[in-house]
């Protein structure tokens, strides 16, 4: 009796069997499985019983290194990954007037948007309802800007700037605002499901008509620096 062993790990996906041995590398968690396989030996050689079995099996071992691959992919920076370096693009801090083209929502984009370390204090008309998907904005300053009607899903705002920001009407899902500083933001009819404010200074922002889940209310009410009108607004209890 032999066996394939399938093991899933951070570094490396391999499929073990007593013929060969292959490596993929992806990431991943700990993964293991086995199927059992009869091998019986015929004069100096094996054969194999199961020969069609054994290739079902490694074609199932293969459909689950693509699943497990597609499934880890995602635009997110995820904590702790290590962000891309600065773009050398003379005029990167430009493009967030022209947006992605493609995308919006989905956080998919035709050239990724590297906005991190610009100023847009005061900017009243050439953000307002731009596509701004899986954007990096960090450390960005937005101070009293118009980004009304803006989608911004999926961007990478930790650290970022957007005192008094009006976002009326902006789609802002799966945005992580970690130690941003909101305080004075407007988010009016503004959809702020699966977004994340650890740490974020958010004393004095208006939640009127806020669109967000139940679970990520109840995370956004722990922060306390919302004082008691946006607190009120919310429905914290």
């Amino acid at each position: 009796m032999a066996s394939i062993g399938i093991s899933i790990h951070p570094n490396s996906i391999s499929l073990r069997h007593s013929f060969s041995k292959r490596h993929y590398y992806t990431s991943a968690h700990k993964l293991q499985l086995s199927f059992p396989i009869n091998c019986s030996a015929v004069g100096n050689g094996f054969e194999k019983e199961n020969s069609s079995q054994f290739n079902e099996l490694r074609n199932v071992a293969f459909g689950l290194l693509a699943t497990w691959a597609v499934t880890a992919a995602s635009p997110v920076v995820a904590a702790g990954q290590r962000l891309p370096p600065l773009s050398t693009d003379p005029n990167r801090c430009e493009r967030a007037f022209v947006g992605n083209t493609i995308g919006q929502a989905n956080g998919v984009y035709d050239k990724a948007l590297d906005l991190r370390f610009c100023d847009y204090t005061n900017e009243k008309s050439n953000l307002k309802g731009k596509s701004l998907s899986a954007a990096l904005v960090s450390d960005a300053k937005f101070d009293g800007a118009d980004m009304s009607e803006v989608v911004m899903s999926k961007a990478y705002a930790v650290g970022a700037s957007f005192k008094g920001t009006d976002f009326t009407n902006a789609v802002l899902d799966r945005v992580n605002f970690g130690k941003a500083n909101l305080q004075g933001a407007i988010f009016k009819n503004t959809v702020l499901s699966g977004s994340t404010f650890d740490e974020a200074q958010l004393d004095g922002v208006v939640f009127e008509d806020t669109i967000i889940g139940y679970i990520d209310l109840q995370k956004l009410c722990t922060n306390k620096s919302i004082n008691e009108d946006g607190r009120a607004e919310l429905g914290c209890r």
